[in-house]
């Protein structure tokens, strides 16, 4: 379908406030929002033929726009035989249909557009259904008055009688009626998470959650570091699903990383609410790795959009500054000399690691950080494992950092290793169950 991009910028809202009153600081260009949302378009195969930034002056409550720019975007819109209208904010449905009788265009605002696209990308249960309960509720308050032919007349005589139920009403009813069964079955999608993490819980392998703005690199990161095939395009919301795999760090620790879905500016309240199952992961989550696209000029801005809704979530800023590493992605898209720079500044910086999730650049460097902050305080030790308490060797080799290992001629084995303070307790506890088991060394 042929379809047209609107953005339009608000000057000034009613009342005489700024447009980004109590907003961030951090705002993006026109033409960026442009651009973020010709690919949203894109994403779902839309032929986008035409892209314009209005500036709005004084927003309408019947179409948001003034009858000239209408008029504009009208001619517009025949010369270039565009269908569908997207207009890059949210509109409600009085501003929504009036458009469309205006341009004669189907119209769809920001929140639909994404709402279509995440439609496309569910291929889980799961997703289907939040993707189905969001519709459902952005549906609900645009149901058009049609089907008038079908009012039912209430008996009796007189004026009081007036029309029944409507078609409208029936629609709504309907609508409200789906809704509460989806939101059942998703009580029991979150349940099943629930038993998933608790069963993750009784193999205590820390968990890490890749999150960050659409189209960072995520997915991309993910193959590379667990050498999954999740699919990874450079498109908007390739992904929607979440996915678990287990890895190793380099000193042997396992641990399972997490991909989520990728967030958004201005993300629709429905999508929050019907994703909260599946962003929970991140709640859960020992380290989130925030990978931003550090070749995307509006870099800054997006990273603020992904710190706004982890903080909705419930991970705030200072407890953020001990779970969260920046992960500084696409550096290979950077010219030589920023190249440099932006390495030489993530170096300078705590928490954050500069890489390329395509090329493998400081891929090593992010491994090693992982394991840093998953580890702690290491308490070194020594360890003889006899024969009866060889099957405790897997689990050493799974949450401790072996040294060194030395075959004994009488079969047990010893072992210089290092693991966390609270593995420590763990080992102690297991090593304590027989009279064979030493501890030569505790360090």
């Amino acid at each position: 379908m042929r379809a047209t991009v609107i953005v339009p910028v608000l000057k000034k809202a009613r009342g005489g406030r700024s447009a980004s009153d109590g907003q961030a600081t951090v705002t993006r260009t026109p033409e960026s929002r442009l651009e973020e949302a010709i690919g949203l378009a894109q994403a779902i195969d839309l032929d986008v033929v035409n892209g314009l930034v209005v500036s709005v002056n004084d927003p309408r409550p019947a179409t948001l726009m003034g009858t000239g720019k209408l008029e504009e975007i009208k001619a517009s819109l025949d010369e270039n035989d565009s269908g569908l209208v997207i207009v890059d904010h949210p509109l409600t449905p009085v501003q929504q249909r009036n458009l469309e009788k205006e341009w004669n265009a189907k119209v769809i605002d920001r929140t639909g557009l994404i709402l279509e696209i995440f439609g496309r990308r569910a291929s889980t249960k799961e997703g289907t259904l939040q993707v189905d309960l969001a519709h459902l509720n952005y549906q609900k308050g645009r149901l058009v008055r049609s089907w008038t032919h079908l009012e039912r007349q209430r008996g009796g005589g007189g004026f009081m009688g007036g029309p029944g139920e409507t078609q409208i009403e029936a629609d709504r009813r309907m609508l409200q009626d789906r809704i509460i069964k989806l939101e059942r079955e998703l009580e029991q999608v979150v349940r099943t998470r629930q038993l998933h993490r608790a069963k993750r819980k009784k193999v205590p392998h820390p968990i890490v959650a890749l999150v960050g703005y659409t189209n960072a690199g995520k997915s991309t990161l993910f193959n590379r570091i667990t050498g999954a095939g999740v699919l990874a395009e450079d498109m908007l919301f390739a992904t929607l699903d979440p996915t678990l795999r287990r890895m190793k760090l380099p000193h042997g620790r396992t641990v399972i990383l997490s991909d989520t879905v990728g967030f958004i500016s201005d993300l629709p309240t429905h999508l929050v609410a019907a994703f909260r199952a599946t962003l929970e992961e991140v709640l859960e989550a020992d380290l989130v790795l925030h990978v931003r696209d550090m070749a995307d000029v509006d870099n800054q801005a997006q990273s603020a959009d992904v710190l706004r809704i982890l903080k909705d979530l419930g991970i705030d800023e200072a407890e953020g500054e001990k779970r969260i590493i920046e992960v500084w992605n696409k550096i290979d898209r950077l010219e030589p000399e920023f190249h440099e720079a932006l390495v030489q500044k993530a170096q300078a910086t705590p928490n954050v690691v500069a890489l390329s999730a395509v090329t493998g650049e400081g891929i090593d460097g992010l491994m090693d950080e992982i394991s840093r902050r998953l580890s702690g305080v290491l308490t070194e030790a020594t360890v003889r494992l006899p024969v009866d308490k060889l099957a405790l060797l897997p689990w050493l080799y799974d949450h401790a950092i072996i040294d060194s290992r030395e075959d004994n001629e009488d079969g047990s084995i010893t072992l210089d290793l290092r693991l966390s303070e609270s593995e420590a307790v763990e080992l102690e506890r297991r090593l304590g169950n027989g009279p064979k088991a030493q501890r030569d060394d505790w360090q």
